[in-house]
């Protein structure tokens, strides 16, 4: 069955640093799109970052220049490197593969002290 896990997440100053991975199995990986969102408290759930089979990336604006996304296909996992954190980018951080639907990870939480 499809598992997405999520690991790296902890508590960071701003201007800090993070990578989040996340460890895919149970489909091929090197033939499917990645994504990370994010869901601050109290906010709903939004795109952060994605990348394609092909290492196409798509950022949402807030986060263009701080973030990047990158994959490992020997590895089934992707990452997303995090810099110049701000405390906005304080949320639980989750990778997503869209099969016959989307599979979700539990989330790794970031939070970004001021």
């Amino acid at each position: 069955q499809v598992q997405v896990v999520e690991s790296g997440g902890g508590l960071v100053q701003a201007g800090g640093s993070l990578t989040l991975s996340c460890a895919a199995s149970g489909f091929i990986f090197s033939t499917i799109a990645m994504s990370w969102y994010r869901q601050a408290p109290g906010k709903q759930r939004e795109f952060v970052a994605e990348i394609t089979r092909g290492g196409y990336v798509h950022y949402t604006d807030s986060v263009k220049g701080r973030l990047s996304v990158t994959r490992d296909d020997a590895k089934s996992t992707v990452y997303l490197q995090m810099s110049s954190l701000k405390p906005e980018d304080t949320a639980v951080y989750y990778c997503a593969v869209l099969g016959d639907r989307y599979y979700w990870g539990q989330g790794t939480q970031v939070t970004v002290s001021s």
